[in-house]
């Protein structure tokens, strides 16, 4: 109520239905400023005397340059699969909170992302980095675990995009071994030279079925909204895992001194920050305790986020149109951009031919749903 009804009433305007009835239950507060981008081995890039890119073209001529001094290689890997669409998009000003669609600040209206020419102009891209050896060919199969390998061990990959976590964590498990490995956060790629801006509320969280124990439910996921919740389950138990010295300085009682704490290790001792679990964050916790590469990342991207898009409330109709078509969109638009970049002889013919298969998908009504919704937030 204090928090989605008081504080923040855009949320009942627009995650709710046409009866203001809301189904899903936010999260609030885990979002940091600057969560994810592309990263970068930046011991590799001093050691040929590469300067980080400041623009698409010179990402183009750093991956060339390290193609040249490990031939073997493929200097961009990625795990993201299909979302490699999804991600690279902010930097091209076309992916946003509603993907595949996305709100174009230039004239205001609702499009689709794979049929808008920007799209064509980024897979162009991609594909001549994947023709030229500089793209894993793998980009779109690569597990997290293979993936991984690609970017700790050996000389395989040195660029990728992932959550800024992996500046500290890749580092923790290769520091033996390789202990000059430094990833760091990279700039942007595209025209726009922007990354994802990131709210305070989201609404991907959870559900609850409507049977004997809907009550329980909703009352545990309550109290992981309030800020005891939070404390709970992302800092602890004051006292018993951590102690808050004068300061607002927090340590933890059964790691030492020097001892580094990440996310992952009070997962695995205390059983905090458990996905699913998590509703709202504790502002002392460790998620918040940037170190010394995350708080690069944070100082790095402060000019340079795209707009968020607008909060949208749909109609149950326009709700209905965009669960029937958004998926078999989708599934169609990844399928046709990685054929795009896979396959040689795709060009403009069949780039023209999708967009003809999209109209016939539903494209317009999909896009429809979305302008709609924006009119009537236009009136308000």
């Amino acid at each position: 109520q204090k928090l989605y009804v008081e504080e923040n009433q855009w949320v009942m305007d627009a995650y709710t239905d046409d009866n203001n009835k809301l189904y899903t239950w936010p999260i609030y507060g885990v979002n940091r400023e600057v969560n994810h981008g592309f990263l970068y081995r930046k011991d590799i890039f001093e050691q040929l005397g590469i300067e980080l890119w400041n623009n698409t073209e010179e990402f183009y001529q750093v991956l060339k340059d390290l193609k040249t001094a490990y031939p073997d290689s493929y200097p961009y890997a990625s795990k993201m699969k299909e979302y490699i669409f999804r991600d690279w998009g902010y930097g091209w000003g076309i992916t946003g909170t509603y993907y595949p669609a996305f709100y174009d600040e230039a004239d205001r209206t609702w499009k689709f992302q794979f049929t808008d020419p920007r799209h064509k102009e980024m897979l162009d891209f991609m594909k001549k980095l994947y023709n030229e050896g500089l793209l894993d060919p793998e980009f779109l199969t690569d597990t997290e675990s293979s993936w991984t390998a690609k970017m700790t061990v050996g000389n395989s990959a040195f660029v990728t995009f992932d959550w800024i976590g992996r500046l500290d964590m890749f580092y923790e498990q290769v520091m033996e071994e390789y202990p000059d490995y430094d990833l760091r956060y990279g700039n942007p790629v595209g025209p726009t030279n922007n990354i994802q801006s990131t709210s305070k509320i989201m609404n991907w969280s959870h559900t609850v079925t409507n049977n004997e124990n809907a009550e329980t439910a909703l009352k545990l996921l309550d109290y992981l909204t309030s800020p005891s919740g939070a404390e709970l389950i992302t800092l602890g138990i004051r006292g018993k895992t951590y102690i808050e010295d004068s300061s607002g300085n927090i340590t933890y009682n059964e790691f030492s001194e020097n001892e580094e704490v990440s996310i992952k290790k009070l997962e695995d001792k205390y059983g905090l920050w458990i996905e699913g679990m998590y509703l709202r964050a504790d502002e002392r916790s460790i998620y918040f305790d940037y170190s010394e590469k995350e708080q690069e990342a944070q100082d790095m991207m402060k000019e340079s986020r795209e707009p968020l898009d607008p909060i949208l409330k749909f109609t149950d109709e326009e709700n209905i149109i965009i669960a029937n078509l958004q998926q078999n969109l989708l599934e169609a638009a990844t399928e046709f951009s990685a054929k795009y970049i896979l396959i040689p002889s795709y060009g403009e013919s069949e780039w023209i031919e999708w967009k003809g298969n999209a109209k016939s998908l539903g494209e317009k009504e999909y896009i429809q749903a979305y302008n709609h919704a924006q009119e009537r937030l236009n009136e308000q």
